[in-house]
């Protein structure tokens, strides 16, 4: 939702462990531009990696839109995604779904739609939406319980050292200072000097 560049650090982790995933892509994000060289390329290692990139869709973006369009909507972005990915696009994720949209369990052509009913009543469902996972994610995996486990993790919350919710949203809010710093160096000549005379004013 947040951060391409966690995505892949996760990515990398995943590889390592010979585990693949589908990484879904929210082309409304207001923290990334997919169309932007930087993030096309992370992604494109994300795939390099051998794990799968999705849609993320915002239903939010389109607040008057039924049932019915919101598949329209979904097929539209989709197409958008994999022009962008230079790729196909067979897999939707939700983003932050209404009830209605989950209980019409929606049908897209060409799609695997991961909030479909096939994916919470035939697999166990797990999600660590705002870094907390609501049952023992771990115990459930290694107790072979389940034959098929839909697992939802968002790469955001996860570092090589163990950080709390609060560590975790400052040091983001923090890092916006200097990637937007680095943005306008690349297109500003000589940034340095009308930053340190705008605060000698």
């Amino acid at each position: 939702d947040n951060s391409h560049e966690q995505a892949l650090a996760l990515a990398r982790v995943e590889r390592e462990m010979g585990v693949r995933s589908t990484y879904f892509v929210l082309l409304r994000s207001e923290f990334y531009n997919v169309a932007a060289r930087r993030c096309l390329e992370t992604l494109g290692q994300i795939q390099a990696l051998g794990h799968e990139l999705g849609l993320h869709f915002d239903e939010k973006a389109y607040p008057e839109a039924g049932i019915e369009e919101t598949a329209a909507h979904i097929l539209r972005e989709r197409d958008m995604l994999s022009a962008l990915l230079e790729t196909p696009v067979t897999s939707v994720s939700m983003h932050r779904p209404s009830q209605a949209t989950l209980d019409a369990d929606l049908q897209i052509p060409g799609m695997i739609n991961s909030y479909g009913q096939t994916f919470f009543h035939d697999f166990k469902y797990l999600s660590d939406s705002r870094r907390r996972w609501r049952e023992p994610v771990e115990e459930i995996i290694r107790s072979g319980t389940y034959d098929r486990l839909h697992i939802l993790t968002h790469a955001f919350w996860y570092h090589k050292a163990d950080e709390s919710i609060t560590e975790t949203v400052s040091a983001f809010i923090r890092s916006a200072n200097a990637e937007r710093y680095g943005q306008m160096q690349e297109n500003i000549t000589d940034l340095a000097s009308i930053v340190m005379r705008d605060r000698c004013l």
